[in-house]
């Protein structure tokens, strides 16, 4: 074979080449270098950037971005009925600070009250989809928000149109909520590969944060219809347990209306206990669509460490406990934060005065304000106790009622807000009216009028059966005042117990909570606070900068849940 002989000339043109390249490339890698050693110096401990934003002040963002889909039944301001969607409503915003894509899909509620004018700014998108389910094809249609950094996506149809709140009306829940929600799951898996939010889709890498039953189907539907077929391969799926005690139980025969391949009815399928049957025929038969998510779901969390360990017992699993337990190791609790803007004494637009940690002297000029305009006696040395909450089993209310008498037979003043059960409204008004110069109760749900109770009370009493998370103890201690609490859930990991012999006689701890659940224990906590507030003003002057030091923001929850989203992006896929 006869070779090719390369003249000199070519030789060393060819060889100045390379060794102008590599000359490039040496001074190339020399300023990566020294670009990576000077932004190394504004990372902080958790691996995240400080960024200065345009006013001058430090933001952190995330290393590691996400495209991170929530699917919820209500998201605040949009919709809310209660902790839910606070949640969504602020938790997408945190993460969307820290540099993640974040988008929110919810139903676009109209009701025919002031609340649809909340999403007045959202916008048609003009595209519109068939699903295929109950029978038949449904179609919806997408409207879109961007607001504080995230895409607000609303699903609507006309089973989203009709008085009530999200859920149901004064005659109970909607007959149809699985029909509506089972819609709210297909248009959230579909928009993120179909919606050119911003000029371009989110694309088949997400990571979905499925809340409660409502979005149950979503994590089903990756598994049984899309990763089939290749889509969805490298998505994930994350369930966020607010509530287990309502988890979208129907009978067996609705399961053919989800649209999903009849071989995974045993994701979905649930058999009641005899004693929970409805006559001697009943075969207990059901589908669950939140026993569904569980067992298909990548990751699982709830929204408190505590919540997180009592639904995988009897007492709190709700029949669950089992299923729950065989995944304890990808089960993980996150306690909620709170809008430390709208929520700020120094700042609270609804309070009297104005007071921080620093400057304590406005709460008491809360405290006068709010026994004036409730009618009280103007006493600012009197031990001022408040509850607010929803008038049910499950807040305890029952347990206030009992144990009314002997509260009141104290020096002490005490001041109700909530709605509920007609029984425990009823007893509110005649207590009221039986106790003129030591209670109120104020019959309703006023959100100026939490503001101020918070502020002007002393002591906030709130004795919940369960709670996986709870806000008002967390308002509470931001605001100076001091929670007394039943041990469960949430409240048990964000109250801690006050120890006056800790530090050296300074003291420790946030507040009381009481076990077990019983009116003579609750009433010894409370006897304890008050007792600490007559006697020990420097040790409750403790308890309240202890409280207002905590530090309960959404972006410190936001941290924790990119390190969730890491473990699930870690791990395949999760397929039972």
């Amino acid at each position: 074979m006869k070779k090719t002989r390369i003249s000199p000339g070519i030789y060393w043109v060819k060889k100045r080449t390379v060794l102008v390249w590599l000359s490039v490339f040496t001074l190339f890698l020399l300023r990566v270098y020294h670009e990576v050693i000077d932004s190394s110096k504004d990372i902080d401990g958790y691996g995240v950037k400080k960024i200065e934003d345009v006013e001058g002040e430090d933001k952190a963002q995330t290393r590691v971005s996400y495209n991170i889909v929530f699917v919820t039944a209500e998201a605040a301001p949009y919709s809310k009925t209660g902790g839910l969607g606070d949640v969504c409503g602020s938790l997408p915003v945190a993460l969307a600070a820290r540099g993640h894509r974040v988008m929110v899909v919810s139903p676009r509620y109209f009701n025919g009250t002031a609340a649809d004018e909340n999403f007045t700014l959202a916008k048609d998108l003009g595209c519109c989809m068939k699903i295929c389910c109950f029978g038949g094809e449904q179609e919806i249609a997408f409207f879109h928000e961007y607001r504080e950094g995230v895409d607000w996506v609303f699903v609507d149809h006309p089973s989203y149109h009709r008085p009530g709140n999200p859920y149901g009306d004064i005659n109970g829940a909607f007959g149809d909520n699985q029909f509506r929600y089972t819609l709210l799951c297909y248009a959230a898996c579909e928009a993120p590969l179909v919606l050119p939010l911003g000029g371009f889709t989110y694309g088949e890498k997400c990571i979905f944060l499925v809340n409660d039953w409502h979005a149950g189907l979503v994590p089903v539907l990756l598994a049984s219809k899309y990763r089939p077929h290749g889509v969805y391969k490298d998505a994930r799926s994350i369930l966020v347990i607010h509530n287990l005690s309502h988890q979208g139980v129907e009978p067996a025969a609705t399961y053919k209306n989800l649209g999903l391949p009849s071989e995974w009815y045993g994701a979905l399928e649930w058999v009641f206990p005899t004693w929970a049957r409805t006559h001697a025929l009943d075969t207990g038969e059901a589908v669950n669509v939140l026993k569904g998510a569980i067992v298909t779901a990548d990751r699982l969390l709830t929204v408190s460490k505590g919540y997180s360990w009592e639904i995988t017992t009897v007492e709190g699993g709700y029949g669950l406990h089992e299923i729950l337990s065989s995944r304890k190791s990808v089960l993980n609790g996150i306690t909620n934060g709170i809008d430390i803007t709208e929520w700020n004494p120094s700042s609270d637009e609804h309070i009297a005065s104005h007071y921080s940690i620093d400057d304590l002297s406005g709460k008491v000029q809360c405290k006068i304000a709010l026994q004036k305009e409730l009618g009280l006696p103007i006493r600012p040395d009197c031990p001022l106790i408040g509850f607010i909450g929803r008038l049910d089993y499950q807040k305890g209310i029952d347990l206030i009622r009992l144990a009314a008498p002997e509260i009141l037979a104290d020096d002490i003043q005490f001041v109700m807000l909530g709605s509920g059960d007609p029984q425990f409204e009823s007893w509110m008004r005649d207590t009221e009216a039986t106790y003129k110069d030591k209670y109120r109760g104020w019959v309703g749900f006023n959100v100026p009028i939490s503001h101020r109770i918070t502020a002007g009370c002393d002591i906030l009493l709130m004795p919940s059966r369960f709670e996986p998370c709870g806000l008002n103890q967390l308002y509470a201690m931001r605001y100076g005042t001091i929670p007394v609490v039943h041990a469960t859930g949430g409240l048990r990991d964000t109250v801690e117990n006050f120890n006056p012999f800790a530090r050296e006689g300074s003291g420790e701890g946030t507040g009381w909570s009481f076990l077990p659940l019983s009116e003579e224990s609750m009433l010894t906590a409370l006897r304890f606070a008050i007792r600490t507030y007559r006697e020990h003003k420097s040790s409750w002057e403790g308890l309240m900068r202890r409280g207002m030091e905590k530090d309960y923001t959404w972006e410190n929850a936001a941290i924790q849940y990119e390190q969730v989203f890491e473990w699930a992006s870690i791990d395949p896929p999760y397929i039972h």
